[in-house]
């Protein structure tokens, strides 16, 4: 099984058609149509269902989507490094990142890096936990940002000299938004919003005996999405501060939960991965700069890096 051969499959998956993926292929149809035949004969299974003017995946074909998929970004991403190998200026780096203010860092890092690599290119992908170590457990990524302790057997980790401050995102004229912070006991009969791994691994250990009696009413991977419905006045989102919009004009308000809960990123690579030569000059500029880094909301903060796990 030929790398180019699964690249003609996903684009004829994508499309839908097979004179469209032809055309965006440069090929001709025939050529095509050949080489997916070629691919069901090699696998054993149809991979498509033919209509008059369109074509499908089978179940078999989806199950090839998603395995083709990683093997084709595996192989551009290793055409990319070994021709990067010798680019003491630039190279690819891929990041995968959790919904945080403290990405800012990392781009402020990846800012102070391409001064001296110019031909730096990065590539960010956003989600939970899962989706992003995932990623990075099937080599797709080089580092990943999460905002809770990793698997130390797993993984690397350095954590962030920073935190991030939980709290409930409200519209402006909810009457807890007249309040300084928000308890439990101010929660209690109203309907929440919050992230499904959040809700699970954060708010429990802040509201204790009392979880029971919190209602969830809708779980979302981003803070921006929950905002949205918040402002409907569908909920009252649970989030990070400064992940949304809450300035006067936004019709939004966000207070500090009490007793205050907070949340530590750390930025992990996997314990037996080869980092490439951007990564590691990335590594190296993060690890240089963490010692000047600090949290202007938490006044114990010293400035010195903490230790990498």
């Amino acid at each position: 099984m030929e790398i180019q051969t699964l690249r003609y499959f996903l684009a004829v998956a994508r499309e839908e058609n097979m004179t469209r993926a032809a055309g965006a292929l440069h090929v001709t149809q025939p050529t095509l149509s050949k080489q997916v035949r070629s691919l069901e004969r090699e696998l054993g299974h149809k991979l498509f269902t033919r209509h008059s003017f369109s074509i499908e995946l089978t179940e078999e074909g989806r199950l090839l989507r998603e395995r083709a998929t990683d093997l084709v970004r595996m192989a551009d991403r290793i055409e990319t490094e070994f021709r990067g190998l010798d680019d003491v200026t630039g190279g690819d780096l891929h990041l995968g990142l959790a919904e945080s203010w403290q990405v800012s860092i990392l781009a402020q890092e990846i800012s102070h890096l391409r001064r001296h690599c110019p031909r730096l290119r990065y590539h960010v992908t956003s989600g939970g936990t899962a989706q992003v170590t995932d990623s990075l457990d099937r080599g797709l990524l080089d580092f990943a940002a999460l905002v809770e302790p990793p698997d130390a057997t797993r993984y690397r980790s350095l954590p962030l000299p920073v935190i991030d401050v939980w709290g409930v995102v409200m519209r402006s004229d909810s009457t807890l938004a007249a309040k300084e912070a928000v308890t439990v006991e101010d929660l209690v009969g109203l309907p929440l919003l919050c992230s499904e791994q959040s809700w699970e691994r954060d708010i429990p250990g802040w509201a204790g005996e009392r979880m029971g009696e919190l209602t969830l009413e809708g779980t979302f991977q981003l803070a921006y999405n929950g905002a949205v419905f918040a402002r409907a006045g569908l909920g009252y989102l649970l989030a990070f501060d400064h992940l949304v919009d809450t300035s006067p004009s936004s019709g939004l308000t966000f207070r500090p939960l009490k007793p205050t809960l907070t949340s530590h990123m750390y930025l992990i690579w996997r314990r037996e991965q080869v980092l490439s030569p951007i990564a590691q000059r990335f590594l190296a500029q993060v690890r240089s700069s963490l010692g000047g880094l600090q949290d202007p909301q938490d006044p114990t903060a010293t400035g010195h890096a903490p230790a990498e796990r």
